[in-house]
C-alpha cells in the first residue's frame, strides 16, 4: 500500500487524478489525500481523503497539520505544489520524515534557495555555462542606463504575478515602486517552452519533456504542443546534472536566435505537469515505482506533437460539502 499526500492542492485537479490513475495502471492499493487551507478548493474534491490545513505561514502549525495527517493515514510521501512552501519543507524535511514513515518530495536547501531567488538563480546558471536573460544593477536602474523594452519581477515571484514589459523610463519608475523586490531583465524574444524533468531520489535523470508554450494564463500554460527538441533536452540534462534536484521539476526557457536562456527553474510540480504525464513520461508513475523499491533508467518513451488544450470545469458541492456526481463533466 502507498499513499500520497498532496499539499496545497488548490485548483491540481489533474494533478489529483494522475496520481489515482498511476496508482490504478500499477494496481497499487492505496489513497490519495490532498489537503488545503480553504475548503472551497477543487481538488479536495476529488482526492480519496481530503483534508483542511493551517496556512503555509503559520509555520509551526502547518507542519504540525503535515505530520498529524501522515501519521492518520500512513502516508509515503508527500508532494508539495506551490513556490511559497517550498523553503519551509526543504529546512523542515528532516523533521517530518522523523516524526513519519513519509519521504518529502522536495529537493535539498541549498537547491530550492538557488530556484526561489531569481537573483541566486542567475548566478548558479552563470557559473555553470547556462544563459539568462541579462539582470541590471540597481546603479544602472537608479542611473537609467537601460535598453528599453525591459522586464520587471519580483525577486521571488511566482504565477506570473507583478511580471511586466516595460517600455520606457515613466513606466519603469511606477514598477519599480509598486512591486516588492523587483529585478529588471532586458527583454527577450523567441519560442517560449516549458520543459518537465523528472529526477529520481538520487537525482538521477529519468525523463524531461519539452512542451511549447502557445498560450498561458496567469503565468500557467493554457495550451502547449510535445516537441522532442534535442538541443533544448541536451542543454536540460546539463542543467539537472548541475542543479541535482530531486522529483518532478519544471524548467522555463525562451529558444532565441541567440541560444537558449532560461527564465526560472521551479523545483516541484508546474500547472501544466499532466500534458508530459500524458504523454507517456509519467512522473506519478515513477514515484510509485521508485516507493515500491524499483530502479529506474533514463528514457525518452514520450509522444511528441501532441497538442494540449486545458479548460476550465466546474464542480457542484451539496449542502453537506460533498461533491455530487456529474453525468459525463456535466449536470445538462
Amino acid at each position: 500500500m502507498i499513499n500520497v499526500l498532496i499539499l496545497s492542492a488548490g485548483r491540481r485537479v489533474e494533478l489529483v487524478n494522475c496520481f489515482k490513475h498511476a496508482r490504478d495502471k500499477l494496481g497499487i492499493k492505496g489513497q490519495v489525500i490532498a489537503a488545503d487551507a480553504s475548503e472551497l478548493a477543487p481538488a479536495l474534491y476529488f482526492a480519496d481523503i481530503n483534508e483542511i490545513v493551517p496556512r503555509i505561514s503559520e509555520n509551526d502549525a502547518y507542519i504540525a497539520s503535515i505530520v498529524d495527517i501522515c501519521n492518520n493515514f500512513g502516508v509515503d510521501l508527500i508532494v508539495p505544489t506551490i513556490d511559497t512552501e517550498l523553503i519551509l519543507l526543504s529546512e523542515r524535511k528532516a523533521e517530518i520524515e522523523s516524526k513519519t514513515r513519509a519521504r518529502v518530495l522536495i529537493s535539498s536547501e541549498k537547491v530550492v534557495h538557488v530556484c526561489r531567488d531569481k537573483r541566486n538563480t542567475q548566478k548558479f546558471l552563470e557559473e555553470h555555462g547556462f544563459e539568462m536573460p541579462r539582470l541590471y544593477t540597481e546603479h544602472e536602474l537608479d542611473c537609467a542606463e537601460v535598453s528599453f523594452p525591459v522586464f520587471i519581477k519580483p525577486l521571488d515571484g511566482s504565477s506570473s504575478i507583478n511580471a511586466y514589459r516595460v517600455n520606457n523610463i515613466d513606466e519603469l519608475m511606477t514598477f519599480r515602486h509598486l512591486i516588492d523586490k523587483p529585478i529588471v531583465q532586458e527583454f527577450i524574444e523567441g519560442t517560449e517552452y516549458t520543459i518537465d524533468a523528472f529526477l529520481d531520489f538520487n537525482s538521477r535523470l529519468i525523463t524531461v519533456v519539452p512542451r511549447v508554450r502557445i498560450a498561458t494564463r496567469s503565468g500557467e500554460i493554457a495550451k502547449g504542443v510535445i516537441r522532442r527538441d534535442r538541443q533544448i533536452m541536451n542543454s536540460v540534462t546539463r542543467l539537472m546534472q548541475a542543479l541535482k534536484p530531486i522529483g518532478h521539476i519544471t524548467v522555463q526557457c525562451m529558444k532565441t536566435d541567440r541560444g537558449i536562456k532560461y527564465i526560472e527553474i521551479n523545483p516541484r510540480f508546474g500547472g501544466g505537469a499532466p500534458m508530459s504525464i500524458m504523454a507517456g513520461a509519467d512522473s506519478c508513475e515513477n514515484l510509485y515505482r521508485l516507493l515500491s523499491g524499483e530502479t529506474l533508467e533514463y528514457n525518452e518513451n514520450f509522444r511528441e506533437n501532441l497538442t494540449y488544450l486545458r479548460f476550465d470545469q466546474s464542480i457542484m458541492l451539496n449542502e453537506n460539502m460533498q461533491r455530487e456526481i456529474e453525468y459525463e463533466g456535466s449536470y445538462f
